[in-house]
């Protein structure tokens, strides 16, 4: 069916190419979507898990630059950043993710690109332009894509390249100055090669003004080189060489202070411009304010008002990735597949973490990683009824990190609002801490399918996984002897060291090696073509590991392996002869030995209250929900889509033990990052203007409250109620050319997306974008 596009929401999704999508039989119908969420094409109807395919007209809809545009558009799918970290990736589904940026806390949701998982979350909200499809598989995943699966996985295909000559050109400007230029070109060199290639550029300024100097903060500046080679001598053979280099140059990541008066990170509001603060009590929710307004000073000041030893406002990325994929079908043990993956990149970010128009604190961020993978794997027809997938995998990677944080509020601060002066009356302190992790796993699988009867179908599948870990990691601090604390210790002025060191905290190196099994079993009943019930049990785990991050020797770990067993239940039916899409699932999760990061205070008699931080495995949780979606096109061109999405993820058993002493009995709290319910609404209507062809499209998200930074649920640290509404008008001409005008968040409300409170002491937070909005064109031929 010509010129039908469907937005994805949830397992529903916009149609895949027209290769991979073949047309309905009819006028009025929804075409096959396939996907590959179980490392084969099939159609997404037929595959007995919950799987969303977020295809290019969906991403494009949703004026997707990353993977963060999914944010709000597949149910009980979160995405967003670390406040702190803007360019590290905090993905969560259906409750179950890692908060902690730093990579030493691994990964519950794997983010795969081409068949490669992506080990570090840092770098890892992908540039998604000429992305054939995003395939969102949520609940353990661990058979079929190893560990640190426990959530699910966000599977990225990019465009491959076709044998037919052809390309596009895509130009966006907006609002903040935003700029996009991209293009994709694809040669067939002879007729047994072809290559293509990708250029995207995105930039855009700020959305949030600095009251120190009237600057933008928050800047982005990115661009992407990608190229692919595919070598396909005939229909048995293909081979895929692709490379990859990511450039980012933003500005460094933006936090908003919420500190109230009598707290250590309080600055007066007017003192020196200083911005109100959005949180107006410790027991009430913080609120983002009609402007977007923030402080960075990058840096001490001297007596005449100078920086002295300033950072930078960057956040600067440069990231490579390769990858070789081999296929070779019909052979006598089956269908092989070999993929081998690297990747590499350095990040190096500066953050103002006083966020006032007073110095208090900042910290350098230097992080240098590589991985390298292997997966062998083989699909072969053992009879007419049983059929095989097996395989093994091996990845090894490595980061080294050095992270430099200076604090000049350890110590009660005055303020002479008659002279604009503040004074320090305790010194700087200067902390330095490093990190050096490797890593490595190695694993074998099998999945076996077994036809029972015509319509009803058995799968079993099991991994083994054997990985070692081993970190070094230490930190060192220094007291400088007066206010400015620099990073070489030297006295800016006199030349001559300024700082009284006050020691180390260097464990030994850690090293540790964990084995586990993993395994799934279902059933799937096809009565009809169209119509499926399946359920399954899945156990799946995240490996242990050591933490980087030291304020006590003790703090290293190890910690231990966390386990998840997912039970799932679901229908997925076409019906009114393809005119309508109803896909409902409903799932329990018993998630045990979870790790959790503790936050505890020491008092120092010397250096005042530290602020430390472990991993332990410290609970456990039930996690239940319901995910309901549909699809209807009712008539030629119009599209209509609905999720609603119920999740209850509540700890069952965690005892939080208070930094200050004493612990609390969180049983019955919710888990971070699982809003209770999720629902998006979505038309799209495409219709003839003589040669033409005019589209509109809508899409109304909304989420509930949550917790992200916090584990404690406290009103300051609360994310509000979300309600989010995008828009797209597109004319298309001569089935070439197209212009359009989006925008996102249409109806520009202002959200708080990310909140901790730390009473006493501080309140970071991060504004979600405003209304964003703008003109894009395109061609392709």
């Amino acid at each position: 069916m010509s010129g039908i596009s469907m937005l994805v929401v949830g397992g529903i999704a916009a149609p895949a190419s027209a290769q991979d999508a073949p047309q309905a039989t009819d006028n009025v119908g929804l075409q096959d979507i396939v996907v590959t969420a179980q490392k084969q094409a099939q159609n997404m109807q037929d595959v007995p898990i919950s799987v969303a395919a977020v295809t290019a007209q969906a991403l494009t809809d949703l004026n997707a630059t990353t993977l963060q545009g999914l944010q709000g558009s597949v149910p009980n799918l979160q995405v967003g950043t670390n406040g702190t970290k803007s360019q590290s990736s905090v993905y969560t589904i259906r409750g179950i993710g890692i908060i902690e940026p730093d990579p030493y806390a691994g990964n519950t949701v794997s983010i795969v690109i081409d068949g490669i998982p992506q080990f570090f979350s840092m770098g890892a909200l992908a540039d998604i332009y000429d992305v054939e499809r995003v395939e969102v598989l949520r609940g353990p995943q661990g058979t079929l894509f190893g560990a640190n699966t426990t959530g699910g996985v966000v599977n990225v295909i990019n465009t491959q390249p076709q044998k037919d000559f052809g390309g596009k050109l895509d130009v966006t400007y907006g609002n903040y100055d935003q700029f996009r230029a991209a293009g994709a070109l694809n040669v067939p060199i002879n007729e047994q090669l072809a290559a293509r290639v990708v250029i995207s550029h995105d930039q855009r300024d700020g959305y949030i003004r600095n009251v120190v100097d009237g600057r933008d903060l928050g800047r982005r500046n990115s661009t992407l080189f990608r190229g692919a080679l595919k070598y396909s001598p005939n229909a048995g053979f293909d081979l895929t060489l692709s490379g990859e280099y990511v450039r980012a140059r933003n500005g460094a990541p933006v936090v908003i202070q919420g500190a109230l008066p009598g707290e250590a990170a309080y600055v007066p509001t007017g003192f020196r411009n200083q911005y109100a603060s959005p949180c107006s009590a410790v027991g009430q929710r913080c609120k983002a304010p009609d402007k977007y307004v923030g402080a960075q000073t990058f840096g001490p000041l001297d007596a005449n008002g100078n920086v002295v030893d300033p950072i930078k406002d960057e956040s600067n990325l440069d990231s490579y990735r390769a990858s070789l994929t081999l296929n070779v079908y019909d052979t006598a043990i089956g269908d092989i597949t070999a993929i081998t993956g690297y990747r590499s990149f350095t990040l190096l970010d500066y953050t103002d973490e006083g966020a006032s128009t007073v110095w208090q604190a900042d910290t350098r961020r230097r992080t240098k990683a590589w991985q390298m993978s292997q997966e062998l794997r083989t699909a072969v027809d053992l009879t007419d009824r049983i059929k095989l997938q097996v395989g093994g995998f091996a990845m090894w990677d490595h980061y080294k990190q050095l992270g430099i944080l200076r604090l000049n509020f350890s110590g009660p601060t005055t303020y002479d609002f008659a002279t604009d002066t503040v004074t320090y009356s305790f010194p700087g302190l200067h902390q330095s801490s490093s990190q050096d992790q490797d890593n490595y796993s190695i694993s074998g699988f099998a999945q076996a399918y077994f036809d029972l009867t015509d319509q009803l179908r058995l799968q079993a599948g099991i991994r083994y996984t054997h990985e070692q870990t081993s970190m070094l990691a230490s930190t060192r601090t220094t007291l400088s002897a007066s206010g400015i604390t620099t990073q070489d210790g030297i006295d800016p002025a006199t030349g001559q060291p300024n700082s009284i060191d006050f020691g180390s905290v260097a464990p030994p190196r850690g090293k540790k090696s964990w084995n586990n099994v993993g395994w799934k079993l279902g059933l799937d009943y096809k009565p009809t073509d169209d119509l499926m019930l399946y359920g399954y049990w899945a156990r799946g785990f995240k490996s242990g590991g050591f933490v980087g991050r030291l304020s006590l020797a003790s703090d290293l770990g190890p910690y231990d392996p966390e386990y998840v067993d997912t039970f799932e239940v679901g229908v997925k039916a076409d019906l009114f002869d393809r005119r309508l899409r109803a896909n409902l699932t409903g799932f329990y999760t018993d998630y045990r030995d979870m790790q959790l990061s503790q936050i505890y205070f020491i008092n120092d008699p010397v250096t005042g209250s530290t602020v430390g931080s472990t991993i332990i495995n410290a609970a456990s949780s039930h996690i239940k929900g319901i995910e309901a979606e549909l699809t209807a096109v009712p008539v030629t061109g119009l599209t209509l889509s609905a999720a609603l999405a119920y999740l209850d993820a509540k700890y069952a058993d965690f005892q939080y033990q208070l930094g200050t002493g004493g612990s609390i009995d969180m049983k019955g709290e919710r888990l971070q990052n699982a809003p209770k319910w999720s629902s998006s609404v979505d038309a799209s209507y495409e219709f003839p203007i003589g040669d033409m062809t005019g589209r509109l499209h809508a899409q109304y998200n909304y989420q509930s409250e949550k917790l992200l930074a916090n584990i404690i649920d406290a009103p300051r640290a609360r994310i509000q109620p979300q309600h989010i509404v995008n828009a797209n008008i597109d004319l298309e001409i001569n089935d070439h050319f197209r212009v359009g005008l989006y925008a996102t968040n249409l109806l520009n409300k202002h959200y708080i997306s990310v909140a901790s409170d730390f009473v006493g002491v501080l309140a970071p937070l991060s504004y979600a974008p405003p209304r964003m909005y703008g003109i894009s064109a395109g061609y392709k031929f």
